[in-house]
């Protein structure tokens, strides 16, 4: 193991995503705070570590991040395995995502696709139904964004690095500055 390596490509990720991205994830973040004050949802999603991270995306929406406030309308569709294992067995593993957008995502609604490679089919299927749906696609990726870029309406790709451990570890750098901006603009605005 190379300790200089991981640290310098680790380095690499996070600088980009708080240097070069900034701009990017504030005005997501606003389109997110958006939606929340005018009755819509933030869908999140992805497969292995990015379930994951959309788990953890939407707890801090639902209860808190930094601060008491009132929750948020955040639902990972990655955690109802009865809904997953039946679309899965009953019609195909590309659309345990897609399914739930048809179901629960409504115009006005943000989907969060997280993959680090921006190719993952059931995250792709779950965007083109968002946006059938009138919902705003933000997509977190690595690299040049995938597939996932042609799908999405805010494409948060950390272009350091395409390298699974450094993308992961930037999209948790991103998933918390998103919850620090909603969570603090909302308080400021005694949004309830």
């Amino acid at each position: 193991m190379d300790w200089d390596a991981i640290q310098q490509e680790h380095n690499a990720s996070v600088n980009y995503v708080l240097n070069d991205m900034r701009d990017d994830i504030i005005a997501t973040a606003e389109a997110m705070i958006s939606a929340i004050k005018n009755g819509g949802k933030i869908l999140i999603f992805g497969n292995g570590g990015s379930a994951a991270d959309a788990q953890h995306f939407a707890a801090e929406l639902v209860n808190r991040f930094l601060i008491d406030s009132a929750p948020y309308a955040a639902l990972a569709l990655t955690t109802d395995s009865s809904n997953l294992t039946s679309i899965a067995n009953d019609y195909d593993y590309n659309e345990i995502f897609s399914k739930q957008v048809q179901a629960l995502g409504q115009k006005g609604d943000v989907l969060v696709g997280i993959t680090t490679s921006g190719n993952s089919p059931n995250i792709i299927k779950a965007l083109e139904v968002g946006r059938a749906k009138g919902c705003l696609n933000v997509c977190l990726t690595g690299g040049e964004g995938g597939e996932c870029s042609k799908w999405s309406d805010k494409l948060l790709t950390i272009k350091a690095t395409s390298f699974t451990p450094r993308v992961q570890e930037g999209h948790l750098v991103i998933i918390h500055c998103l919850c620090e901006i909603i969570e603090k603009r909302l308080v400021e605005e005694n949004y309830e």
